[in-house]
């Protein structure tokens, strides 16, 4: 088992630290997305706690930030550590192979031979040496060319999630856990989830990659040939006083395409992607119904509050509670609600339908109602 005082040879931790996290509205808006609050009730944020895991793999001066323009004094208030070489801004969220491709660009012109591994900002793991494990072995299975994913096991029917479908082992010295993969399946139905659940063969996708910063370059040369030049060229200028005029006149042209679609499905096309195992549970905190199940502990009847001051008074209620208001709460006799309660909006659901929040944020966006985004 790796030892949390050893960083790994060679190896770079980048997070992506973008999205809105929109299925958390009204608590993630666009000036506070979803990595910058504690939704766990650990008193660390998201994206704090995806640092302190991450360091032990890399060092400190070897974690690079991904973030938007708007974002960098949050994040950098929360990670002082932060070296300010580390620091990539972008002027516009171009999606995640943008993101992902820049850092590995900049990184292989620093460092030719770099390993990077990108790891979300928003995302919770508890287990954290089955997670440290999971990632040397990806690191020695990018060392011999893959691209290398980890996947999670399934523990329910997830619909959620994208799966992925493995095929045998891979041979690959040091890493004897890692599997082929045969192909990436978006979202299913409960359906088509309980017939992956049953194979034993399918894993979440926890959209965590691991590979050769020239490899991950390399993928995305071979499927979208001007993204990379665009890349290329932004990396070329980064570290001189170029880098200013270059962002301003490249990157809001990149092609928005996310990493799953450009690197990793082409790469299992060629055989060329590997899958780790991940025994560690994993939650992406996708909607409310993520969160309260994170703090439930398994018991379903459970009332889940968050907030500093909350004021909540509960008879025979189950689900979650978020108050940023100080304003008294009184739930009687409803179950799985979803209240989250803020200075300038309400919402009221159920567990059952707190993926359907997306679709209000939508609604919000098209009615022009842009203040409480």
């Amino acid at each position: 088992m790796l030892e949390s005082t050893e960083p790994l040879d060679r190896f770079y931790s980048v997070i992506p630290a973008g999205g809105i996290g929109s299925r958390l509205w009204p608590l993630s808006r666009a000036d506070a997305p979803k990595f910058l609050h504690d939704l766990t009730g650990s008193g660390q944020t998201l994206l704090r706690a995806t640092w302190d895991r991450l360091a032990p793999l890399s060092g400190e001066q070897r974690i690079m930030v991904v973030t938007g323009r708007a974002h960098r004094a949050a994040v950098e208030a929360q990670l002082p550590e932060l070296a300010d070489l580390n620091v990539v801004l972008e002027s516009e969220p171009r999606e995640s192979t943008a993101a992902i491709g820049l850092a590995a660009a900049i990184l292989q012109k620093r460092e030719p031979g770099v390993i990077i591994g990108s790891f979300a900002a928003d995302h919770v793991i508890k287990g954290e040496a089955q997670f440290r494990q999971a990632v040397a072995d990806a690191v020695r299975a990018a060392d011999a060319g893959y691209i290398v994913t980890i996947g999670i096991q399934p523990t329910e029917p997830a619909v959620g999630f994208g799966y992925i479908k493995t095929a045998g082992p891979l041979d690959i010295a040091g890493a004897a856990s890692a599997l082929s993969v045969d192909s990436f399946v978006e979202k299913p139905d409960l359906a088509t989830a309980q017939e992956y659940l049953a194979t034993g063969t399918y894993y979440w996708n926890a959209g965590m990659f691991i590979a050769r910063a020239d490899r991950l370059l390399e993928e995305i040369g071979a499927s979208e040939p001007d993204l990379l030049a665009g890349l290329l060229e932004l990396a070329d200028a980064w570290d001189t006083p170029r880098r200013g005029a270059v962002v301003d006149r490249v990157w809001p042209r990149l092609k928005k395409i996310a990493i799953d679609y450009s690197v990793a499905e082409p790469a299992a096309t060629r055989g060329k992607l590997a899958v780790i195992p991940g025994q560690f549970d994993w939650d992406d905190v996708g909607d409310f119904a993520s969160i309260a199940k994170i703090h439930a502990n398994g018991r379903k009847r459970d009332l889940a509050i968050l907030g500093e001051g909350a004021r909540v008074l509960a008879d025979s209620s189950s689900g979650i509670v978020v108050s940023h208001t100080g304003r008294m709460i009184a739930l009687i006799g409803v179950e799985d609600i979803v209240v989250v309660d803020t200075p300038d909006a309400l919402l009221i659901t159920t567990s059952a339908n707190a993926q359907k929040v997306k679709a209000v944020v939508d609604a919000l966006k098209l009615s022009g109602s842009s203040d409480v985004l």
